[in-house]
């Protein structure tokens, strides 16, 4: 979305006269911006305020809502199944370019561990997000219902989070903080009842903000009574069973994972470069490696970090921001004979919020916590956030925060609409 807005504002004139036309073509219509996930897990922001729609963004470009199946850039197409329809027979269509821009991102990298794939959750998506807000404050329902069933409600009131990046930490603090919230309102349950914990291999978390501020993160949330265990490895889930590799055995009603990213599958498929990775090979220019008028960046892409030899930039959205406008850029270098520049961003540091209230960064080496780290990560991703219109919501809803208390209704049953009309229907409800 980010290098098309930069090609519809450089490029507006040639668009205004038919002489380019931009296509996007994505499953959704709208760009979900991930850093605010967490806080829209907690309530803390309406889950369409965290979106931009694509086509109130890009009004000069062409939204194309299906999913790229196959890229051949040897014929220049790309195979597109349009979203919705994979069960009403129809085909996929061929879409051909003159340039193409490969932002397919990444998924989840799991891993095979039993029971996994059955009980799992990610957290990359707003559905995502808003599953595990339902989710979590139903688990309060289940154990306020069944006070006379010590496991159901042991069970229910403990919640696993694997992997200690930004999407690990900052998802449990901030759900955390809901759910002890949320326990002002359900008489039948003390905070100290909920069990969490963070499950991490290596031996510290947050990476991004230093070894000094990833051990004041975890002291932060074991005071808070949420278990950190560092070096250990989740080895099985099944029946929601959790077995860890440090001999801790417990049933949990949630299981979030977090563990890393891959490149998109969709990549591995196509004749593009990939390294060992499976990432398409990039240049600093950010074009495909020996191929022309092909373009890669963000999380799918290997691009080299200028800053660090040897090194390729992290998958993260500082970066994949700030390659989306110089790749746009060198796009308009190509269409008018000019060189190219290559991508080049010192890490200035990083930013992670753990719940109201609370936060960690490491800025251009200024380390702070507490209410001041959260200010910044508020105000650093506000300001990040595309178009005014969400700018402005979003502070709306932080400025309600203020005066009134976080809604805890679960709203569960949106995961399945229809089940209360197939039960007028005559057919069997399974509960």
């Amino acid at each position: 979305m980010y290098t098309a807005l930069r090609l519809q504002r450089r490029l507006r004139a040639e668009l205004r006269r038919g002489e380019v036309a931009v296509t996007v073509i994505d499953p959704q219509s709208y760009m979900t911006y991930q850093p605010f996930l967490p806080e829209a897990a907690a309530g803390n922001l309406e889950p369409r305020h965290v979106v931009a729609p694509l086509r109130k963004v890009l009004g000069r470009c062409r939204i194309m809502n299906g999913y790229v199946t196959r890229i051949d850039h040897a014929a220049r197409r790309v195979a597109v199944c349009p979203a919705g329809t994979g069960t009403a027979g129809v085909p996929e269509r061929d879409v051909g370019y003159d340039m193409l821009v490969v932002a397919l991102g990444s998924i989840s990298r799991t891993l095979p561990i039993p029971g996994l794939a059955d009980c799992g959750i990610g957290f990359k998506t707003v559905e995502e997000a808003i599953f595990l807000r339902n989710h979590v404050l139903h688990q309060l329902d289940i154990a306020a219902s069944n006070a006379g069933d010590e496991h159901v409600r042991r069970r229910a009131l403990t919640f696993v989070f694997v992997g200690a990046g930004f999407a690990g930490v900052e998802a449990m603090a901030e759900l955390e903080d809901m759910a002890r919230d949320a326990c002002k309102w359900y008489p039948t349950i003390d905070p100290g009842e909920m069990r969490w914990l963070m499950v991490e291999a290596t031996d510290r978390i947050l990476p991004e903000v230093g070894p000094e501020m990833g051990r004041w993160t975890a002291e932060a949330l074991r005071r808070r009574g949420i278990e950190v265990k560092l070096e250990t490895l989740l080895k099985s889930a099944e029946g929601r069973h959790i077995v860890l590799s440090d001999g801790d055995e417990f049933d949990a009603g949630t299981l979030v994972w977090t563990a890393g990213v891959k490149p998109h599958p969709v990549v591995k498929d196509s004749d593009l470069p990939l390294d060992d990775k499976g990432r398409v090979k990039a240049t600093a220019e950010l074009t495909v490696d020996g191929l022309e008028h092909v373009y890669a960046a963000g999380d799918n892409a290997a691009v080299p970090d200028l800053t660090d030899t040897g090194e390729f930039t992290a998958p993260n959205a500082q970066h994949a921001v700030r390659q989306a406008k110089r790749l746009g850029d060198n796009i308009v270098a190509d269409l008018r004979g000019k060189p190219r520049k290559p991508y080049v961003h010192a890490y200035v540091g990083s930013v992670a919020s753990l719940g109201l209230h609370k936060g960690v960064a490491n800025v251009y080496g200024l380390k702070l916590r507490g209410l001041p780290a959260w200010l910044m990560h508020r105000t650093y991703h506000l300001s990040r956030m595309p178009t005014v219109n969400r700018k402005f919501r979003i502070t709306m809803d932080w400025t309600l925060a203020f005066f009134f208390r976080r809604e805890i209704v679960s709203l569960g049953e949106l995961e399945r609409p229809r089940h209360e009309f197939e039960l007028a229907a005559g057919r069997r409800r399974d509960l």
